[in-house]
């Protein structure tokens, strides 16, 4: 086999608002908007992979279920804990409260349109 695969390259997840997904990820974690995106899409720069929001692909059926249920999505934080106290601060529900653990601090929040998404670090 001479092709191989070395990773995860570009992570989005698909949303009815793409906006308000942006405005929320830009307020509440201080996430930048990349200068380049691709139409009906939001991109932020971070590293190492790209992260984004996008519109639904066609087929897709935001409203049968949780999004991103069985999908870890973690996001790494410089002090995992000051990140909750900000956005718990500003009623964003939290799933799972901070704690140690593989990764340094942690905790789930539920982030736009219901996505879980796990902050680690510090």
């Amino acid at each position: 086999m001479t092709a191989t695969i070395t990773g995860p390259d570009f992570l989005a997840l698909q949303v009815r608002d793409v906006e308000a997904a942006a405005a929320f990820f830009e307020q509440h974690l201080g996430l930048t908007r990349a200068p380049v995106a691709p139409p009906h899409a939001v991109v932020f720069a971070t590293q190492p992979i790209p992260f984004a929001v996008r519109e639904p692909l066609p087929g897709v059926d935001l409203d049968s279920g949780r999004p991103g249920l069985g999908v870890a999505l973690w996001l790494a934080a410089d002090d995992a804990q000051a990140v909750h106290d900000r956005i718990a601060a500003a009623g964003i529900p939290i799933l799972s409260a901070p704690q140690d653990g593989p990764f340094g601090r942690m905790f789930t929040f539920s982030g736009p349109e219901g996505y879980a998404l796990t902050v680690h670090g510090g």
